[in-house]
């Protein structure tokens, strides 16, 4: 995979954002997302999102750079505390490991 120079890697956006939320990639969509970005425009979230996988669902992963501001995003839209460490690595770096457990494809 390419990169544009200059454009966030994972591993510094984990960096730089440590604090992260997964969302229900449904619930950060249309009027709901545009909702997010302005609730967001003061919470120090990273511009780039990425994706995870987990039992069939999609997830956005928000990202900031405090605590503070991933607490006050779950507690206003939801979502889960994200772990990096729990991120699938190589061709299933997509795929979120829950709890740390790997399932295996079958």
């Amino acid at each position: 995979m390419s990169r544009r120079k200059g454009e966030l890697t994972p591993t510094g956006i984990d960096r730089g954002w440590p604090f992260q939320i997964a969302l229900l990639a449904e619930l950060s969509r249309g009027k709901l997302g545009e909702e997010q970005d302005a609730f967001c425009a003061k919470l120090m979230r990273c511009s780039r999102y990425h994706s995870v996988f987990h039992d069939d669902k999609h997830y956005l992963v928000h990202c900031f750079a405090t605590k503070a501001g991933a607490q006050a995003f779950q507690e206003r839209f939801g979502g889960e505390w994200f772990d990096p460490r729990e991120r699938g690595r190589g061709v299933n770096w997509s795929r979120w490991n829950k709890g740390g457990t790997v399932k295996s494809v079958s």
